[in-house]
């Protein structure tokens, strides 16, 4: 599975790597710093997965899923966030997007089970 990161965050993206690394069968392809760029760079990659963060400057990732499903609609994208999804913008269910998932639950049974449920 080829996995796109996208998060304004330093310290998630971090992580993620950290995360793929050590999951077997996912393996990083990209990561993004911005909505913008996170769709530019899946369009150069087509990713089997994009990890997209919910909330960021400018082209958040519910604008970003939206984009990214029009440019594949096969890319199967989480929504990532550290809040719960109660909490998130609106437009999170009908983004686009397979699933939700909080930050700190990320795992790699979680990611195997998500990708189980709505991958390709």
């Amino acid at each position: 599975m080829d996995v796109l990161t996208v998060d304004d965050s330093v310290q998630f993206l971090e992580a993620a790597r950290e995360l793929i690394a050590t999951t077997e069968g996912f393996r990083l392809v990209g990561e993004a710093g911005s909505g913008e760029e996170g769709v530019a760079a899946a369009r150069r990659l087509s990713p089997d997965l994009v990890l997209l963060d919910v909330r960021m400057p400018e082209m958040d990732g519910i604008e970003a899923a939206r984009r990214l499903t029009a440019v594949d609609p096969r890319m199967v994208i989480f929504l990532v966030s550290a809040n719960e999804q109660a909490d998130a913008p609106h437009g999170v269910g009908s983004c686009g997007a397979a699933a939700f998932v909080r930050k700190q639950d990320l795992a790699p049974s979680t990611l195997h089970r998500l990708w189980a449920t709505h991958g390709a």
